[in-house]
């Protein structure tokens, strides 16, 4: 079986490459989607490509609506969303992200620390799996792939 996975959440850390890489260790069939993780190139793109704006929310507003063609294409593409919320920044994107993947009805992971798990009770409800690490994001997605359990 082969699995298409949105990755979404914070872009500040390696994550991605990190589950990634061990999802490939493993032999993993899986094609990975995600946002721009290039923090400049998302929050400008819009104005580099449409024009300059002297304010700040039509700034901002286009180059939302710009990465939301590629969050939107990704998300109804995935198999599986996967969503990590990170220990600095508040992630209101990857919430976002996580309502419309349930909405859509697509299983979700959601990856975050215990410090956030009040923050973050009715996502974790909406999720079908919630891990704290990303060894055990590769578990579930080894298990949910092939049946299997590596070293177990």
């Amino acid at each position: 079986m082969k699995f298409t996975v949105y990755l979404s959440g914070e872009i500040h850390t390696d994550w991605r490459e990190n589950l990634q890489e061990e999802s490939k260790n493993r032999s993993l069939d899986i094609q990975f989607l995600s946002p721009v993780t290039n923090h400049s190139l998302s929050d400008d793109c819009g104005v580099i490509i449409m024009g300059e704006e002297k304010d700040k929310f039509w700034y901002d507003h286009k180059g939302a609506k710009l990465n939301a063609i590629r969050t939107k294409t990704s998300i109804e593409r995935a198999d599986l969303v996967i969503v990590r919320f990170g220990e600095k920044y508040k992630q209101w994107n990857a919430a976002f992200d996580a309502g419309y993947a349930s909405a859509m009805g697509k299983p979700l992971v959601i990856i975050h620390n215990s410090e956030h798990q009040h923050a973050l009770k009715e996502i974790d409800a909406a999720a079908l799996a919630t891990t704290s690490n990303l060894s055990q994001v590769v578990d579930v997605l080894e298990y949910t792939l092939n049946g299997t359990l590596r070293n177990r």
